[in-house]
């Protein structure tokens, strides 16, 4: 008697995770460790944080929209002759959020632009 509730308690467990080890990783992606419940040895250590320049476009990258000629604008992606010569004409800009608040371009354009430009004011 005490066998067979031994061997049930093992089976219902091997149930319940068989779930969790069917589970496999999307393509594309790598599978992740399993998590275990038990605690660490020793307490976890965080990373340490990256410095600033490679979290955020290095300002050398970013291009001008009140200086940039046009062959340099029309290389931008989403931005071709047209709208070059409508950055142009539009300018100049007090920040890149005036390419909106102008209507020079539209929001899918600028949203594809806006971590590859600035707006530098002259002094």
């Amino acid at each position: 008697m005490r066998m067979s509730r031994l061997g049930a308690a093992a089976a219902l467990s091997l149930l319940l995770a068989s779930p969790v080890l069917a589970q496999t990783a999307a393509p594309g992606t790598a599978a992740k460790p399993p998590v275990t419940s038990a605690a660490p040895a020793t307490p976890a250590v965080k990373p340490a944080a990256p410095a600033a320049t490679t979290a955020a476009t290095p300002s050398a990258a970013l291009i001008d929209i009140n200086s940039a000629p046009k062959d340099q604008l029309d290389k931008l992606p989403q931005i071709g002759d047209a709208r070059a010569d409508a950055i142009i004409k539009g300018r100049p800009y007090k920040a890149k959020s005036d390419l909106i608040d102008k209507k020079v371009i539209p929001q899918n354009a600028y949203d594809a632009i806006k971590d590859k430009v600035i707006a530098h004011q002259k002094s």
